[in-house]
This record gives structure tokens, C-alpha cells and sequence, in this order.
């Protein structure tokens, strides 16, 4: 027999999606939402659902009265599995210090790698979980976790282990990908390393629950050739290629994922209208990560050559997550969609999608409706104490998460109806 799991109803305004055909946010005034074994069963105005399905007939009624009810967030891009503490880099770039001198110093992420190696498996399904808590807390309910703290193949195995372990116990929906190729490690040269990825890290690899395969494509690590090796070895293991591309430099990483048909091509902040048109033709998504500009004090991407690219083309516009790591350690896509308006000019409804629907074709998670909630997607709902998706950018630094479902179930918050 079904069961009905969920009714949020009454919702100032009801987040959608993007409108059928196109790229516009679709809301409902006074909108609810059923959930039923797990899954969306009815969304519109709050008279129709709750004629259909009685909120006295569900195991959770959240009365939305005054509130905007959203799709959970979807964080495409995170390193959110690591050990260790580097806030004392962060004070020395704020005295001036770059992050790239602080890399070739041993810092950055190679200390990381030394903080990960030494943990134990256990401490690091620990530090997952506790990370993960966080970003639920803030909406995020499906979540890309890379590993890349490793560097050799016994602890990207591990990592991704502990992802897997961590994953299978948490309400977030976690998507793996492996990124061996994210630094280069002291003990050897840039080619050497990159021959290790591909015959011993690879084949390892692909035997877990890792879907992608990302390098840090940039100056001084990873060379679009040598990015072009691993991504190619990765697809014969079953692996769809991703890209970290132009952050620092524009070195070709975008038009290396234009031509590879890459899931995502993430930063982005050097990248040029060129690079924004070849990534729509190829029906890449460009996921921007404004979070890493602001705490690097870099001039942001420019969402708007993306945006322009995408017209009258297949594939998500633009897409946004937050870089969480030890040099980016922010968990809310709430404060990057703020940022994303604030320091990117982006529109809140453009911000919204890309936080949500759009950072799902990120992940190629598209078809399965996540980051919408329509017939049939999965249950994830945020209830936000804001009267619309405005008051996400417009009130920046505070948490109004007030309830988050997973399939349907409480996982954050909650109340009656």
C-alpha cells in the first residue's frame, strides 16, 4: 500500500523548476506539495493537493504559511572529505601570501594529502559525515564529493571508501568522483605521476562508486595534454570526465572539455565568450564557484557569457556550487546563491536554477528530475522562512533553512501541520 509520507502546503511561494521548454523559474503562490513512498506525487496550488491528499493523511504536514518552499539543493562541486586544519594558511593570504606560493611551499593541498594519509579510515567517514551534516542543515540534499587528498592509490581507495561508507548512512544523495589527478606529489614529476593515475589509480578506482573523473587541469599541474591522457583512461573505466579549467589561468581546460563532451567544466573564472560557446555547443555544463574567488580574492566568473552562450541551445545555462574544502570552507549553497547575486550580478531566479536544477545536469542527474520538484522526482524539499526565493541573495549570511525532506522523510527541522 502507498503511503503518504509528506504534505507541505500553504507556501507563500512554491519553487518548481525551470518552466517546461525553458529556462525561467516556474512558482506557484499559496503551493504544496505531496510526497508519496518517497517520490513527488501532486505539486500545485495548496486547494488542489490538499483535495488529493489530505495533509491529516500524511506521516509529516508542514504548514508553509508566509514561507518559500524550494527543491533541495544540489552542490555539484565539493572536496568535502578531508583532515586536517589550514586556517593558519588562511591568515597568511590574507597578510598577502598567494595560494599558489603556499602550494609550492607544501602547503595548500599537499598538506591536506599528509593529513589524510595519516587518518584513520574511521576518522574519515567521520569527518565526511560531520560535513555532511552541515551542508543538510543548509538545504543540500544531493552532493558531489571528490577524493584527491590521497595521491596514491591505497588512500583514493580509501577515500573513496569512506565516501561510500559515509554516503550509505547519510540522508544527502552523494555522488562520488575520483580526482587522483588533482595535485602532483613531492616525490615525483608531473608525467610520472600522471602514468600512475592512469595504470595503477584507474583501474583501482573503477571498481568503487566513483561516476566521474576530474584532474585540476592549470599552470604549473596538470597540462591539457597530460589532462586529456587521464580523462581519456578514465571513460575506457566507465568514468565521465570532468574538468577543473581556467582558474587561474586560461590555459585551454574549457575548450579541452568542449571537445572531450564533458559532463561539467567547473571555475571558469578566465574563461572567455569563446570558451562559454564552445562548452553550450558541446552541451557541457560550466559550473561557477564563487565561493573560491571570494575567499581568494579574485575577481569572479562572468555568469553572463555563459548565460548568452546557452540560447537556443541544449544543456544547463550555468551551474553553481560551493568548492568546499580546506581553502574554500563554506557549506551553504544558500550564501553562494548571495554571492552569485551580489558579486556575479546574476539574477535571483537565474541563481536559484543553477543551485538547484541546473547544478543537476552537472552531476547528469537531468533526467531523473533532481534539483525540481515535479511528478515523479525524489521527495527533497526545503522549507525556507522567507516569503520568496528573493530573500535567498537579499538576506545573506543567515540560514533560513527551516525544515529539509529527503525522499519524502524529515531530515532537518520539521513541525506540524
Amino acid at each position: 500500500m502507498s503511503s503518504l509520507d509528506a504534505v507541505v502546503h500553504g507556501a507563500r511561494e512554491l519553487v518548481v523548476g525551470p518552466a517546461a521548454g525553458g529556462s525561467t523559474l516556474e512558482t506557484h503562490a499559496d503551493g504544496a506539495v505531496a510526497v508519496v513512498d518517497g517520490a513527488v506525487a501532486a505539486v500545485g496550488d495548496t486547494a488542489d493537493v490538499l483535495a488529493a491528499y489530505p495533509a491529516e493523511n500524511a506521516t509529516t504536514a508542514i504548514d508553509a504559511t508566509g514561507k518559500t518552499v524550494l527543491p533541495g539543493f544540489v552542490d555539484p562541486h565539493t572536496h568535502a572529505l578531508f583532515a586536517g586544519d589550514r586556517s593558519d594558511e588562511f591568515a597568511a593570504k590574507l597578510r598577502g601570501k598567494p595560494y599558489q606560493e603556499i602550494l609550492a611551499e607544501g602547503g595548500g593541498i599537499l598538506r591536506t594529502v599528509d593529513a589524510v594519509r595519516a587518518a584513520s579510515d574511521a576518522a574519515l567517514v567521520a569527518n565526511l559525515t560531520a560535513q555532511l551534516d552541515v551542508m543538510l542543515a543548509h538545504g543540500t540534499t544531493t552532493a558531489e564529493v571528490k577524493t584527491g587528498y590521497g595521491l596514491d592509490t591505497e588512500t583514493e581507495c580509501r577515500m573513496l571508501d569512506a565516501i561510500a561508507a559515509a554516503a550509505a548512512e547519510h540522508p544527502v544523495d552523494v555522488v562520488t568522483t575520483f580526482l587522483g589527478a588533482h595535485a602532483v606529489p613531492d616525490d615525483t614529476d608531473a608525467d610520472a605521476y600522471v602514468d600512475a593515475v592512469i595504470a595503477d589509480q584507474l583501474p583501482a578506482a573503477a571498481n568503487g562508486p566513483a561516476r566521474f573523473c576530474d584532474v585540476f587541469c592549470e599552470a604549473d599541474v596538470f597540462t591539457v595534454e597530460q589532462s586529456r591522457r587521464i580523462l581519456d583512461a578514465g571513460r575506457e573505466h566507465g568514468l565521465a570526465p570532468k574538468l577543473h579549467a581556467e582558474e587561474f589561468t586560461r590555459l585551454g581546460g574549457a575548450q579541452l572539455a568542449a571537445d572531450l563532451g564533458a559532463t561539467s567544466a567547473d571555475h571558469l573564472l578566465h574563461a572567455t565568450p569563446e570558451d562559454a560557446a564552445a562548452l553550450a555547443d558541446a552541451g557541457v555544463t560550466p559550473v561557477l564557484l564563487p565561493a573560491t574567488a571570494f575567499v581568494l580574492d579574485e575577481a569572479y566568473a562572468d555568469p553572463q557569457q555563459f548565460l548568452a552562450a546557452a540560447d537556443n541551445r541544449t544543456g544547463a545555462p550555468v551551474a553553481l556550487g560551493t568548492d568546499l574544502n580546506p581553502n574554500c570552507y563554506t557549506h551553504s549553497m544558500g550564501f553562494v546563491v548571495s554571492l552569485a547575486c551580489n558579486g556575479m550580478r546574476m539574477a535571483p531566479a537565474d541563481a536559484v536554477l543553477a543551485a538547484t536544477a541546473w547544478a543537476a545536469s552537472a552531476l547528469d542527474r537531468s533526467q531523473d528530475g533532481t534539483g525540481t520538484l515535479r511528478e515523479g522526482t525524489d521527495g527533497d524539499v526545503l522549507v525556507v522562512d522567507a516569503p520568496s526565493h528573493v530573500h535567498l541573495p537579499y538576506n545573506p549570511g543567515v540560514n533560513n533553512v527551516e525544515a529539509v525532506l529527503t525522499d519524502g522523510t524529515v531530515a532537518v527541522g520539521g513541525g506540524g501541520a
